[in-house]
């Protein structure tokens, strides 16, 4: 199984994503990890990324996936916005559950201004945010989970969740 944990920038994602693929025995990775150069160089450039640069990142990481669930599945950190991009991610396993941590955008907005430094090419949070929240198509499919929630206590919903999914039903 492939579960992509997604939401907008400052959710958590990667922490989130960590902890369960850690409870539920999974190995995790994380997207922005498998950006090729010039993504990389745009985003140091604070330019933000169009849907064509995000093209070969999406085909990467969707033939990466199918390796990823041959081998026992993962647990991929991707933001996912749009729902096209997790029918990509999603387009060449056989299962595949999505995540979304659903943020307050006053929230975001503190967790990335206690961040700043950190990612100390992008220029403003503000600017990010708007764009986030502009391309954020909301899956009907997910499991949601609030952010508000202590991370231990999230986790351990989503993964009891998860695990009675993965589970052989009778006669399996």
């Amino acid at each position: 199984m492939l579960i992509v944990v997604m939401g907008v920038t400052g959710a958590g994602k990667s922490t989130f994503g960590e902890r369960l693929a850690e409870r539920i025995g999974l190995t995790f990775y994380d997207a922005d990890d498998f950006h090729p150069p010039a993504n990389k160089l745009k985003m140091a450039a604070d330019q933000p990324l169009n849907d064509a640069d995000r093209a070969p990142w999406l085909e990467r990481l969707a033939n990466e996936a199918v390796g990823w669930e041959a081998a026992g599945g993962a647990v991929l950190a991707c933001s996912a916005l749009k729902r096209s991009y997790r029918e990509r991610l999603l387009s060449g396993v056989r299962r595949g559950r999505i995540v979304y941590i659903e943020v307050e955008r006053a929230e975001l907005q503190r967790r990335l201004e206690a961040r700043r430094g950190h990612h100390e090419f992008i220029g403003s949070f503000t600017r990010i945010l708007d764009e986030q929240f502009r391309d954020l198509e909301k899956p009907d499919d997910a499991i949601v989970v609030s952010g508000d929630l202590a991370l231990g206590e999230g986790v351990e919903r989503v993964a009891r969740q998860l695990l009675s999914e993965m589970a052989p039903g009778p006669g399996a």
